[in-house]
C-alpha cells in the first residue's frame, strides 16, 4: 500500500473518532436531567477524557509513524521515532493496567494520567473522599505493578 493512501487511511480513522467522541459528548450531554446535574457532570468528565486521549494519542501516533516511514533506515531519527512511539505505547497499557485495577479495588471510575516527560502519576477517581485506606490501595497497586514511585502519585477525588 502507498504511503499516500494509508495517510488518507489514518486521517480517515482520525476524523470517525473525533465524530465519535463528538456524538458521545452530545447523548451524554443530552441525558442531563435536574437530579443528576452532579453525577452525569463526573461521568461526563471520565469519558470525555478518555476520548481527548484517545484522539491526542492517535495524533501522536500518526506523527510518529510519518516521522518512521519517512526516515531512512538504521538513521538516528526513525530510531528516536521507534524509541518514542514504544515508550507512548507503554505509557498508555500502563494507564489502562492501572484504570482497571483502582477500578476492581472498589472505584466507580478512575482515570489514569502519566507522561513521557514526568515521572508524576496523577490518578483522579470518581468518590466523595479519599480515605486512608483507599490511598494505601492505590499506593500499593502501583507498587505491586511496578510502575511507578509511589512518593511521585498524586490522588484527586472527584464527585
Amino acid at each position: 500500500m502507498s504511503k499516500k493512501k494509508k495517510i488518507i487511511i489514518l486521517s480517515i480513522m482520525l476524523g470517525l473518532l473525533a465524530v465519535t467522541a463528538v456524538l458521545n459528548y452530545v447523548f451524554t450531554a443530552n441525558t442531563i436531567t435536574d437530579g443528576d446535574i452532579q453525577t452525569s457532570a463526573s461521568a461526563s468528565y471520565f469519558s470525555e477524557y478518555r476520548s481527548r486521549r484517545i484522539t491526542t494519542r492517535n495524533e501522536e501516533l500518526l506523527q510518529i509513524d510519518n516521522i518512521i516511514a519517512s526516515a531512512e533506515e538504521g538513521s538516528i531519527e526513525k530510531s528516536e521515532a521507534l524509541k518514542l512511539k514504544t515508550e507512548l505505547m507503554e505509557i498508555t497499557e500502563k494507564e489502562l493496567l492501572l484504570e482497571s485495577l483502582i477500578k476492581a479495588y472498589g472505584f466507580e471510575d478512575v482515570v489514569v494520567i502519566m507522561s513521557l516527560s514526568s515521572d508524576n502519576i496523577n490518578v483522579i477517581a470518581k468518590t466523595n473522599e479519599i480515605t486512608a485506606d483507599d490511598s494505601i490501595k492505590i499506593y500499593s497497586i502501583i507498587e505491586e505493578e511496578q510502575v511507578g514511585d509511589p512518593a511521585n502519585v498524586k490522588i484527586i477525588p472527584i464527585v
